[in-house]
């Protein structure tokens, strides 16, 4: 499953709140450089579940039962939810994964991380490394010549993925070589089964986007895209391009959507396509409203789109509304206002069109987490999640308080249900809970210990970057860039695991 940016350091550090600000920046700037990942769910062909939950962007339901971001679920979850409530929800610390060093003051992105039910894989400064789900042994090392820039979101059946990297690693002089590499990667055997390149004229292309959709690989960005067939890398189709339009990205999973632009800017003319991932022929198409610059892929079955809408969401979410999109014949269902002061969803539309937090799509409902308000005590804050019907855009009237002091952040789905994570107060650790998707009645299914120094690591790791996927009984935690930015002396991690029994 792919993991939004979610929480995501380990071990023992504690950031104050201006290093909190100054770490938010740079991980915003990193994302805008390099991307993340999410959830995997149910490829194109034959409807099955994924099996490789992803870490990143747009979050979705990456198998339903294999992790999660911090994002929401990109639909096509099975029927069925499979997460159990432990004989004991009260976690420990399976293992931590010391955070890599970095010199010359440089910052440089570790995004993307997925789970099989072989390994969790996490991608480190330049490479990516396969770890023992329970006692965090490295199983497999990819090595890469550079930067990993982003993370497909989702993986096929087999627990195969895409990732894009740049050629070289960054200097003071030269920050970035261009994400122009796309590889294809084997969870299972942490093989690298292919890497590719796409030319533009004499000028290799920089990706901004890679998502996985049944056997295609499909990369997009403003000189267009390509799809790869994801066991040969064998180029399988490229859009038909033309002076001033080109698929600036793609949402994968159960179906392969993409965003094409039209017109200079100012003069936008953003479509939604459906499209069959083998050859890349359009099914369906929606077009939005002109002028509205970009749009972001949320699900891709049931199709949810999201974009701010003449630039009114002023909070920097990239979000003031939702389309509901009929994918078979591209009419709009429902358009849902999400003002950026009430709800707390984001989506970087910008340069990652499958980049979403803090969100879940399934049972036709959109589930987005309120923004944080006075609780019941005289200084507690707390939050909800709402849900909406993608047939009405209406709300459902179901809501799950996060209770005083917590707050409730939208990991993925489960099948009717709904996986959060809860952030928790100063004194206590976080937990995650099962939403049931009818009585919305919630079950904690961990809590994770109320240490002094896990809870430093809880606290460091907002949900809005780091990467969150929880599946099985485990929960792991894991940051999107390695930096000195911060350093306090202390031991600072890249990953932390939690189990319960």
């Amino acid at each position: 499953m792919p993991m939004q940016p979610q929480p995501g350091t380990g071990g023992g550090r504690k950031l104050n709140s201006s290093v909190l600000i100054i770490v938010a920046a740079v991980v915003a700037i990193a994302l805008i450089v390099t991307g993340g990942i999410w959830y995997a769910s149910s490829s194109d062909d034959g409807g099955k579940d994924d099996t490789a939950s992803s870490s990143g962007g747009t979050g979705g339901d990456k198998g339903g039962d294999k992790g999660g971001d911090s994002g929401g679920d990109t639909g096509g979850q099975s029927t069925k939810a499979t997460e159990k409530v432990p004989s004991d929800t009260n976690s420990k610390v399976l293992f931590q994964v010391p955070a890599p060093e970095v010199k010359d003051d440089r910052t440089i992105p570790t995004v993307g991380s997925w789970v099989t039910d072989k390994v969790y894989a996490k991608s480190g400064v330049a490479e990516v490394v396969g770890y023992d789900l329970d006692k965090g042994t490295k199983l497999w090392t990819i090595k890469l010549p550079g930067p990993v820039c982003q993370g497909s979101n989702h993986a096929t059946e087999d627990n195969r993925t895409a990732i894009t990297f740049q050629p070289k690693m960054p200097t003071k002089s030269q920050p970035s070589h261009g994400c122009t590499q796309v590889a294809g990667i084997d969870l299972d055997t942490g093989k690298k089964l292919w890497t590719k390149t796409v030319e533009s004229g004499t000028q290799p292309i920089s990706f901004d986007n890679v998502t996985v959709s049944g056997s295609t690989v499909a990369v997009g960005s403003t000189s267009g895209g390509a799809g790869f067939d994801i066991a040969t890398g064998d180029r399988v189709w490229a859009p038909k391009a033309t002076d001033t339009c080109y698929d600036a990205g793609y949402g994968g999973g159960p179906k392969l959507v993409a965003v094409r632009k039209c017109g200079s800017y100012g003069e936008r003319q953003l479509s939604i396509q459906t499209l069959d991932s083998k050859s890349g022929k359009v099914i369906s198409e929606y077009k939005m409203t002109k002028g509205i610059e970009y749009a972001s892929v949320v699900s891709t079955e049931p199709l949810v789109v999201a974009a701010d809408v003449g630039d009114s969401a002023g909070d920097g979410s990239g979000i003031s509304d939702f389309f509901s999109i009929d994918n078979k014949t591209g009419k709009l269902r429902s358009r849902i206002s999400a003002p950026g002061e009430q709800f707390n969803a984001s989506c970087d539309g910008i340069t990652k069109v499958e980049e979403c937090r803090l969100l879940a799509v399934g049972n036709d409902r959109l589930y987005l987490p309120t923004e944080k308000h006075d609780g019941k005590g005289e200084y507690s804050d707390t939050n909800e999640i709402i849900a909406f019907d993608l047939a009405t855009g209406k709300q459902t009237g179901q809501r799950a308080d996060a209770g005083d002091d917590y707050e409730l952040c939208p990991l993925r789905m489960d099948g009717p249900n709904l996986i959060a994570y809860k952030r928790g107060p100063y004194d206590k650790g976080g937990q995650v809970v099962s939403i049931d998707g009818g009585s919305f009645k919630e079950t904690k299914l961990m809590e994770n210990p109320a240490t002094e120094s896990v809870m430093d690591v809880e606290r460091s790791m907002l949900p809005d970057y780091a990467e969150i996927l929880y599946t099985n009984g485990r929960l792991f935690m894991s940051d999107v860039f390695a930096s000195e930015l911060g350093s306090s002396g202390e031991e600072e991690y890249l990953v932390i695991a939690f189990g319960a029994k």
